[in-house]
Protein backbone atom coordinates (compact mmCIF):
# COMPACT_ATOMS: atom_id res chain seq x y z
CA UNK A 1 0.00 0.00 0.00
CA UNK A 2 1.47 3.18 -1.08
CA UNK A 3 0.89 6.66 0.92
CA UNK A 4 -0.07 9.59 -1.15
CA UNK A 5 1.37 12.13 -0.70
CA UNK A 6 -0.51 15.52 0.25
CA UNK A 7 -0.13 18.28 -2.81
CA UNK A 8 2.49 20.63 -1.53
CA UNK A 9 0.05 24.32 -0.92
CA UNK A 10 1.10 27.24 -3.78
CA UNK A 11 3.25 30.28 -2.50
CA UNK A 12 1.34 32.94 0.34
CA UNK A 13 1.64 36.11 -1.42
CA UNK A 14 4.31 37.95 0.02
CA UNK A 15 6.82 35.33 1.27
CA UNK A 16 9.04 35.82 -1.28
CA UNK A 17 10.59 39.71 -2.76
CA UNK A 18 8.79 40.22 -6.14
CA UNK A 19 12.19 40.42 -7.68
CA UNK A 20 13.29 36.87 -7.12
CA UNK A 21 16.28 35.97 -9.09
CA UNK A 22 14.86 32.02 -9.15
CA UNK A 23 12.10 33.62 -10.51
CA UNK A 24 13.41 36.10 -13.46
CA UNK A 25 12.32 35.17 -17.16
CA UNK A 26 15.25 34.12 -18.52
CA UNK A 27 15.58 35.20 -22.78
CA UNK A 28 16.76 32.99 -24.96
CA UNK A 29 16.49 30.05 -27.19
CA UNK A 30 14.09 27.84 -24.57
CA UNK A 31 11.98 31.03 -24.21
CA UNK A 32 8.78 30.12 -21.77
CA UNK A 33 5.20 29.91 -23.18
CA UNK A 34 2.87 33.07 -23.08
CA UNK A 35 0.51 31.26 -20.17
CA UNK A 36 4.24 30.69 -17.86
CA UNK A 37 5.61 34.12 -18.23
CA UNK A 38 2.05 35.29 -17.44
CA UNK A 39 1.59 32.86 -14.18
CA UNK A 40 5.11 33.91 -12.88
CA UNK A 41 4.53 38.06 -13.68
CA UNK A 42 0.78 37.03 -11.56
CA UNK A 43 2.95 35.95 -8.74
CA UNK A 44 5.87 38.33 -8.69
CA UNK A 45 3.09 41.11 -9.02
CA UNK A 46 1.46 38.89 -5.66
CA UNK A 47 4.34 39.37 -4.00
CA UNK A 48 4.73 42.59 -4.50
CA UNK A 49 1.81 43.89 -4.03
CA UNK A 50 1.64 42.58 -0.84
CA UNK A 51 4.76 43.89 0.31
CA UNK A 52 4.40 47.70 -0.66
CA UNK A 53 0.56 47.46 0.53
CA UNK A 54 1.72 46.40 3.84
CA UNK A 55 5.03 48.92 3.83
CA UNK A 56 2.61 52.05 2.49
CA UNK A 57 -0.52 50.94 3.23
CA UNK A 58 -3.23 50.62 0.24
CA UNK A 59 -3.83 53.86 -0.73
CA UNK A 60 -0.75 55.28 -0.91
CA UNK A 61 0.93 52.14 -2.45
CA UNK A 62 0.54 52.98 -6.75
CA UNK A 63 0.57 50.86 -9.34
CA UNK A 64 4.21 52.03 -10.78
CA UNK A 65 5.48 51.28 -6.79
CA UNK A 66 3.95 47.34 -7.23
CA UNK A 67 5.44 46.56 -10.86
CA UNK A 68 8.76 48.36 -9.77
CA UNK A 69 8.87 45.29 -6.54
CA UNK A 70 7.77 42.85 -8.57
CA UNK A 71 10.26 44.03 -11.72
CA UNK A 72 6.78 44.05 -14.13
CA UNK A 73 6.15 46.32 -16.27
CA UNK A 74 2.95 48.18 -16.51
CA UNK A 75 1.94 46.78 -19.47
CA UNK A 76 2.29 43.42 -18.36
CA UNK A 77 0.18 44.46 -15.00
CA UNK A 78 -2.79 45.95 -16.96
CA UNK A 79 -3.08 42.97 -19.18
CA UNK A 80 -3.48 40.94 -15.99
CA UNK A 81 -5.59 43.23 -13.98
CA UNK A 82 -8.00 45.82 -14.27
CA UNK A 83 -5.98 47.77 -11.54
CA UNK A 84 -4.80 48.01 -7.72
CA UNK A 85 -8.01 46.76 -6.79
CA UNK A 86 -8.53 44.30 -8.31
CA UNK A 87 -4.41 42.82 -8.44
CA UNK A 88 -5.22 43.19 -4.33
CA UNK A 89 -8.71 41.09 -4.32
CA UNK A 90 -6.61 38.41 -6.22
CA UNK A 91 -3.54 38.64 -4.01
CA UNK A 92 -6.25 38.16 -0.95
CA UNK A 93 -8.05 35.29 -2.57
CA UNK A 94 -4.83 33.44 -3.24
CA UNK A 95 -3.73 33.81 0.16
CA UNK A 96 -7.08 32.99 2.04
CA UNK A 97 -7.30 29.63 -0.27
CA UNK A 98 -3.57 28.88 0.84
CA UNK A 99 -3.85 29.99 4.60
CA UNK A 100 -7.56 28.42 4.80
CA UNK A 101 -6.39 24.99 3.26
CA UNK A 102 -3.07 24.54 5.74
CA UNK A 103 -5.41 24.88 8.42
CA UNK A 104 -8.08 22.51 7.12
CA UNK A 105 -5.26 19.74 6.74
CA UNK A 106 -4.11 20.95 10.17
CA UNK A 107 -7.71 20.60 11.84
CA UNK A 108 -8.43 17.35 9.92
CA UNK A 109 -4.44 15.12 10.95
CA UNK A 110 -4.66 17.14 14.78
CA UNK A 111 -6.75 14.47 17.04
CA UNK A 112 -9.67 12.72 18.04
CA UNK A 113 -11.30 14.94 19.70
CA UNK A 114 -12.64 18.76 18.59
CA UNK A 115 -10.65 20.83 21.21
CA UNK A 116 -7.14 19.27 19.89
CA UNK A 117 -8.35 19.82 16.15
CA UNK A 118 -9.44 23.42 16.73
CA UNK A 119 -6.09 23.87 18.59
CA UNK A 120 -4.24 22.63 15.59
CA UNK A 121 -6.08 25.17 13.17
CA UNK A 122 -5.57 28.21 15.66
CA UNK A 123 -2.13 27.52 15.78
CA UNK A 124 -1.74 26.98 11.85
CA UNK A 125 -3.62 30.29 11.44
CA UNK A 126 -1.05 32.08 14.12
CA UNK A 127 2.26 31.38 13.06
CA UNK A 128 1.16 31.40 8.93
CA UNK A 129 0.40 35.01 9.48
CA UNK A 130 3.54 35.64 11.90
CA UNK A 131 5.61 33.99 9.03
CA UNK A 132 5.09 36.46 6.44
CA UNK A 133 4.25 39.74 8.80
CA UNK A 134 3.49 41.95 4.98
CA UNK A 135 0.61 39.24 3.95
CA UNK A 136 -0.52 39.77 7.66
CA UNK A 137 -0.96 43.22 7.52
CA UNK A 138 -2.80 43.10 3.62
CA UNK A 139 -5.19 40.68 4.87
CA UNK A 140 -6.53 41.75 8.14
CA UNK A 141 -5.15 45.49 8.39
CA UNK A 142 -5.17 47.18 4.89
CA UNK A 143 -8.43 45.04 3.57
CA UNK A 144 -10.43 47.76 5.33
CA UNK A 145 -8.95 50.60 2.87
CA UNK A 146 -9.41 48.41 -0.29
CA UNK A 147 -13.18 49.14 -0.84
CA UNK A 148 -16.57 47.62 -0.44
CA UNK A 149 -15.71 44.53 -2.42
CA UNK A 150 -12.13 43.27 -0.29
CA UNK A 151 -14.46 44.16 2.70
CA UNK A 152 -17.09 41.32 1.53
CA UNK A 153 -14.41 39.06 0.82
CA UNK A 154 -13.22 39.39 4.39
CA UNK A 155 -16.90 39.21 5.79
CA UNK A 156 -16.61 35.96 3.81
CA UNK A 157 -13.49 34.73 4.90
CA UNK A 158 -14.90 35.19 8.63
CA UNK A 159 -18.20 32.94 7.71
CA UNK A 160 -15.91 30.27 6.16
CA UNK A 161 -14.35 30.01 9.85
CA UNK A 162 -17.67 28.71 11.42
CA UNK A 163 -16.89 25.26 9.68
CA UNK A 164 -13.77 24.74 12.26
CA UNK A 165 -17.05 24.83 14.90
CA UNK A 166 -19.36 22.22 13.07
CA UNK A 167 -18.17 19.58 15.93
CA UNK A 168 -17.77 21.56 18.90
CA UNK A 169 -21.30 20.79 20.50
CA UNK A 170 -24.21 22.96 21.27
CA UNK A 171 -22.58 24.34 24.37
CA UNK A 172 -23.16 23.99 27.54
CA UNK A 173 -25.78 26.33 28.16
CA UNK A 174 -29.05 25.37 26.13
CA UNK A 175 -30.72 29.26 25.87
CA UNK A 176 -27.76 30.81 23.90
CA UNK A 177 -27.87 30.79 20.57
CA UNK A 178 -25.56 28.64 19.09
CA UNK A 179 -25.45 30.81 15.56
CA UNK A 180 -25.06 33.61 17.33
CA UNK A 181 -21.93 32.14 19.42
CA UNK A 182 -20.03 31.25 17.00
CA UNK A 183 -19.96 34.67 15.16
CA UNK A 184 -19.11 35.99 18.49
CA UNK A 185 -16.33 33.79 18.60
CA UNK A 186 -14.75 34.03 15.46
CA UNK A 187 -15.23 37.84 15.37
CA UNK A 188 -13.34 38.09 18.68
CA UNK A 189 -10.47 36.07 17.68
CA UNK A 190 -10.27 38.27 14.63
CA UNK A 191 -10.29 41.39 16.62
CA UNK A 192 -7.61 40.34 18.64
CA UNK A 193 -5.30 39.04 15.79
CA UNK A 194 -6.23 41.86 13.80
CA UNK A 195 -5.23 44.72 16.79
CA UNK A 196 -1.71 42.49 17.35
CA UNK A 197 -0.90 42.77 13.61
CA UNK A 198 -1.79 46.73 13.30
CA UNK A 199 0.10 47.11 15.82
CA UNK A 200 3.31 45.55 13.79
CA UNK A 201 3.65 42.88 16.15
CA UNK A 202 2.91 39.85 13.59
CA UNK A 203 5.52 38.12 14.62
CA UNK A 204 4.65 37.58 18.19
CA UNK A 205 0.96 36.20 17.19
CA UNK A 206 2.39 32.05 18.27
CA UNK A 207 2.19 33.77 21.92
CA UNK A 208 -1.88 34.35 21.69
CA UNK A 209 -2.52 30.48 21.15
CA UNK A 210 -3.31 29.71 24.90
CA UNK A 211 -5.72 32.60 25.46
CA UNK A 212 -7.36 31.91 21.75
CA UNK A 213 -7.29 28.09 22.11
CA UNK A 214 -9.42 29.22 25.68
CA UNK A 215 -11.67 31.57 24.02
CA UNK A 216 -12.54 29.24 21.01
CA UNK A 217 -13.53 26.21 23.40
CA UNK A 218 -14.71 27.72 26.84
CA UNK A 219 -18.20 28.36 25.48
CA UNK A 220 -19.28 24.71 24.07
CA UNK A 221 -16.95 22.69 26.29
CA UNK A 222 -17.24 24.81 29.44
CA UNK A 223 -14.21 26.62 31.41
CA UNK A 224 -12.67 22.78 33.24
CA UNK A 225 -12.23 21.12 29.59
CA UNK A 226 -11.41 24.50 28.37
CA UNK A 227 -8.60 25.07 31.05
CA UNK A 228 -7.34 21.58 30.37
CA UNK A 229 -6.85 22.15 26.47
CA UNK A 230 -5.59 25.51 26.96
CA UNK A 231 -3.04 23.55 28.84
CA UNK A 232 -2.02 21.80 25.51
CA UNK A 233 -1.64 25.52 23.48
CA UNK A 234 2.34 25.72 23.97
CA UNK A 235 5.09 25.95 20.86
CA UNK A 236 5.30 22.70 19.63
CA UNK A 237 9.10 20.71 19.61
CA UNK A 238 10.62 21.07 16.87
CA UNK A 239 9.45 24.11 14.05
CA UNK A 240 6.06 25.59 13.53
CA UNK A 241 3.84 25.94 10.57
CA UNK A 242 5.41 28.21 8.30
CA UNK A 243 3.99 29.59 4.61
CA UNK A 244 4.88 27.86 1.60
CA UNK A 245 8.35 29.71 0.08
CA UNK A 246 8.64 31.64 3.47
CA UNK A 247 11.96 31.88 4.67
CA UNK A 248 12.70 29.05 6.84
CA UNK A 249 13.93 29.81 10.20
CA UNK A 250 13.04 33.43 10.48
CA UNK A 251 9.58 35.43 9.34
CA UNK A 252 8.85 37.23 6.06
CA UNK A 253 9.52 40.30 6.90
CA UNK A 254 8.73 43.73 5.50
CA UNK A 255 10.38 45.43 2.93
Amino acid sequence: MTTQRRPHPAPLPGARPGRDPDRAIKRGPRRLSAEAVAATQRDRLFDGLVREVATKGYDNARVTDICHAAGVTRPAFYALFSGKEDAFLAAYRHGVAVLSQLMESAYREAGPTWSDAARAALRTLLEVLASVPAFARMALVEVDAAGPDARRERDALLGSFRRFFADAGPGPTADVDRDALVSTVVGGIHATVRSRVAQGRATELPQLLPVLTYAATAPFLGTDDAARATRLARPADGPGTTAPCAPAGEAATLP
